[in-house]
Formats: structure tokens, C-alpha cells, sequence
């Protein structure tokens, strides 16, 4: 099994930044992929971000050139850099460890709120 704990969230006004990590445990392994994805209320969860362990990146067109993904594969975290926040932004925002099919993993979950 796999357990993801997200850090990071909170409070920003719009224009600032935020930082979060997410920590993998258990039986990891590799290659996979670590991403970030959020989620507003009564709204589909949405990929933000992902980058595989090989070092490649995908990101969503709303995010580009504000929000970076990177990871630490010795230290089985993930991390997302977020700059320029918008309103539209807020959202809770789940880390995910995907290995296959049978091995996607979820972290709790995070809360980011950027104020108008």
C-alpha cells in the first residue's frame, strides 16, 4: 500500500504564491507518476499537474507558466510550485501516485483559497 500526505495549503490573496509538497510512503514503485489534481465544489476533479520519474512534465493549459511540478524520487515527494494565483484557483488540490490501473493512489487532500 501507499499513503500520500499533501501540505502546503491555505489563505493567499490573488497574485501571491504557494508552495506544496506531498510525501509518499509505503511500497513505491518505479517508474510511476506523481501529480497534483483539484477539485472545486460540485465541480470534476482536474489534473494540474503530473511528472513522471523518468523527469517528464504535463501540465494543464490553465496552469502554465504560473504553477511547476517538480519531485524528489530519493525522497518519494512531489511538489507545486504555484505563482500568480487566481481566484479561480481555489479548490481543494489531491496529490496521486500512479503505478497502473490496479496502483492509483490519493492523498487526503489540501485546501488552497485565493482571495479576490
Amino acid at each position: 500500500q501507499v499513503q500520500l500526505v499533501e501540505s502546503g495549503g491555505g489563505l493567499v490573496q490573488a497574485g501571491g504564491s504557494l508552495r506544496l509538497s506531498c510525501v509518499a510512503s509505503g511500497t513505491i514503485i518505479s517508474p510511476n507518476i506523481m501529480g497534483w489534481y483539484r477539485q472545486a465544489p460540485g465541480q470534476q476533479r482536474d489534473l494540474v499537474a503530473r511528472m513522471h520519474s523518468g523527469g517528464s512534465t504535463n501540465y494543464a493549459d490553465f496552469v502554465k507558466d504560473r504553477f511547476t511540478i517538480s519531485r524528489d524520487n530519493a525522497k518519494n515527494t512531489v511538489y507545486l510550485q504555484m505563482n500568480s494565483l487566481k481566484p479561480e484557483d481555489t479548490a481543494a488540490y489531491y496529490c496521486n501516485l500512479w503505478r497502473g490501473v490496479d496502483r492509483n493512489y490519493w492523498g487526503q487532500g489540501t485546501q488552497v483559497t485565493v482571495s479576490s
